[in-house]
């Protein structure tokens, strides 16, 4: 793993352990995940003891330990959802991507997970796919969904892959 991005990351912060959670936010934006090596690489630029990095990486939600797809699906289960078919549409996406929830594509592209609540209940079953949100979702919509996103997916991967 090249760690020059890790780096980078630290002297933004000036390797100050007060922001600990800012580079963690970082890392976790660049690399889609957190790295083992890249919590040690922080804890000994910042002092910072090693476990706390943990805690913190596993407390907060919108970090991970394990690579996640550059596109996150993100199925609402709330009240409203589930009540009108948010499982159907979570198995069906479960089942377009051979992935269980909680877990990311081999390609890397997609990570599928289910989330309490999105906060737009009148528009249910929603289900967002990186920043865009998809309301009144039917299962049988999710296929061509699925088609459309990831050929702009490959294609941003495709662009970020050249520049690195």
């Amino acid at each position: 793993m090249d760690l020059k991005k890790v780096d980078d990351i630290i002297k933004r912060w000036k390797s100050n352990p007060s922001f600990a959670i800012e580079m963690l936010q970082d890392v976790q934006e660049s690399l889609r995940h957190l790295p083992k090596e890249a919590l040690q690489r922080i804890a000994q630029a910042t002092g910072t003891d090693l476990s706390r990095l943990y805690h913190l990486a596993t407390f907060y939600k919108a970090f991970s330990l394990k690579p996640r797809g550059r596109m996150p699906i993100q199925v609402c289960t709330g009240t409203a959802c589930h009540v009108r078919g948010a499982q159907r549409v979570m198995d069906a996406f479960s089942r377009e991507l051979q992935v269980e929830p909680g877990e990311t594509t081999e390609d890397l592209l997609f990570t599928l997970e289910g989330v309490r609540c999105l906060g737009c209940c009148s528009l249910a079953p929603v289900v967002t796919m990186g920043k865009s949100l998809q309301g009144s979702l039917d299962s049988s919509k999710v296929g061509r969904l699925l088609k459309r996103y990831k050929k702009q997916v490959e294609k941003e991967a495709k662009h970020a892959w050249a520049d690195d």
